[in-house]
């Protein structure tokens, strides 16, 4: 009798340790389905109940890390994903899961050894690999990063996330053939107008002119964003392919009439090609567009001392960049050789003490800026006060020594000051350097090229 007693009991506690398993496991698959649903909240509620009779639950720890990550709740996340890799610690998805909460809150490094625990013990991981590859990119390391992207494109070569950023990672370390045939492949996979601008990107670096051309059309064919469009006219301005870049430019902007960077594109494109009125007034329209944007007002000076008709207009554009950026030297300059320039033509309005402390306001900001003691010598030129130009002129030199004007106005300032000896010595330097290379047209392009790039990584979100 007593045995039969124990046999009953114990059968009674094993059908009662089932039956809680039992509802523990429907508990669980009910939090799933929430989570699966959408549900998030009341996902994490079940499975904070849960929690409780399962403090050592791998599965709800890990389950309920990726909630909280999935609501930007990252400090909660982490402390049950770190339970979960300590009660699997040999779990490969369990370690990324805690990596990628690791770099949400910015430890890094932490990440990076969890990443890589993970491809320990699976080294034909697609994720570990690409994600690890991904870390090294945001971490500036790009070289670091390749041969992990590189490995994750061998396990999944139709992965177009990490094929795209195998050849950005490709394109930053000058490998323009790989990063070409990686493209051309993914491209037989998908024609998208994102690879094909890539492609453009590609071609250009690697000096390919035409290709480059041809890639950034077929993007903005496929999806005439203003990204794309921007790409397509800015490769055509850069080569000085001037009426196609032109066309380009004024249908963008059409699309996109509040593009700051377009106006400024199709107002470089108009003064390349000489249509100065044109120019300045897309210039203006860029201005008005974002005002405080630095990148307008060195081409808004160049047109408007080709075409002074909106002098005016001009003018106040470059009082409120002044007014705005105080402590900006350059701002100041700006400002300065608009009234110069607007007002020379009319020599009772035009004030030289305002210039001269604008300019003198400038240097005093800016002592570096060459331009600005260049033209603060041509103003005592004007007014014949040649030896407070002379020094002007040669701290002018002594900052570029390539200013042509400098050079033969410094020559020019000698002669009236009777120094003929010195005067042939610049006149000779002014006629080498003007022998040697246009340098006005040599910065003319440098300088478009350094807004077309920084327009272009601006927005581009690129390593």
């Amino acid at each position: 009798m007593i045995a039969t007693l124990v046999v009953a009991s114990c059968a009674f506690a094993q059908d009662a340790a089932q039956t809680a398993t039992e509802r523990l496991q429907r508990e669980f698959q009910f939090a799933v389905g929430q989570y699966e649903s959408g549900r998030l909240p009341q996902a994490a509620a079940a499975l904070e109940t849960l929690l409780r009779e399962a403090p050592e639950s791998f599965e709800v720890h890990e389950l309920l890390g990726m909630i909280y990550a999935a609501q930007s709740e990252n400090a909660k996340a982490s402390s049950h994903l770190e339970k979960a890799v300590h009660l699997k610690p040999k779990s490969a998805s369990a370690r990324m899961n805690l990596a990628i909460n690791l770099v949400q809150l910015g430890k890094l490094q932490l990440a990076e050894a969890e990443f890589r625990k993970a491809l320990d013990l699976e080294p034909q991981n697609y994720d570990a690999n690409h994600n690890l590859g991904e870390l090294y990119v945001r971490a500036g390391n790009v070289a670091a990063a390749m041969p992990y992207l590189e490995r994750a494109q061998q396990i999944k070569p139709s992965a177009y996330d990490n094929g795209y950023d195998l050849a950005l990672a490709y394109i930053v370390v000058n490998r323009f053939a790989d990063a070409r045939q990686l493209l051309r492949s993914m491209l037989k996979q998908k024609d998208s107008a994102e690879l094909h601008n890539l492609l453009g990107e590609v071609e250009e670096k690697d000096g390919k002119f035409v290709e480059a051309a041809n890639e950034y059309e077929l993007a903005a064919h496929l999806d005439p964003s203003e990204g794309n469009l921007f790409d397509w006219g800015s490769e055509l301005l850069l080569h000085r392919t001037l009426d196609p870049a032109i066309t380009v430019f004024e249908k963008a902007a059409k699309l996109y009439p509040n593009s700051p960077r377009l106006a400024i594109g199709m107002g470089i494109a108009y003064y390349s090609r000489g249509n100065y009125d044109d120019a300045v007034r897309s210039l203006l329209h860029a201005a008005d567009l974002s005002p405080a944007d630095p990148r307008v007002y060195p081409f808004l000076s160049r047109a408007y001392d080709s075409s002074p008709s909106q002098a005016q207009e001009v003018i106040a554009r470059f009082r409120r960049f002044a007014e705005q950026q105080p402590g900006n030297g350059r701002a100041q300059y700006y400002y300065a050789m608009s009234l110069w320039k607007g007002k020379r033509a009319q020599d009772s309005t035009l004030d030289p003490a305002q210039v001269s402390a604008l300019l003198e306001k400038a240097i005093a900001l800016d002592p570096s800026l060459a331009e600005a003691h260049l033209q603060l010598g041509n103003l005592y030129s004007d007014q014949q006060k040649y030896a407070d130009a002379i020094p002007e002129y040669r701290r002018a030199i002594e900052l570029n020594a390539d200013l042509a004007d400098a050079h033969y106005r410094l020559g020019q300032a000698y002669v009236h000051t009777s120094e003929q000896a010195k005067a042939q010595e610049e006149l000779q330097v002014y006629q080498k350097i003007r022998e040697q290379h246009l340098a006005d047209l040599d910065k003319q392009r440098a300088e478009v090229r350094q807004f077309v790039y920084a327009a272009k990584g601006a927005s581009a979100g690129k390593p």
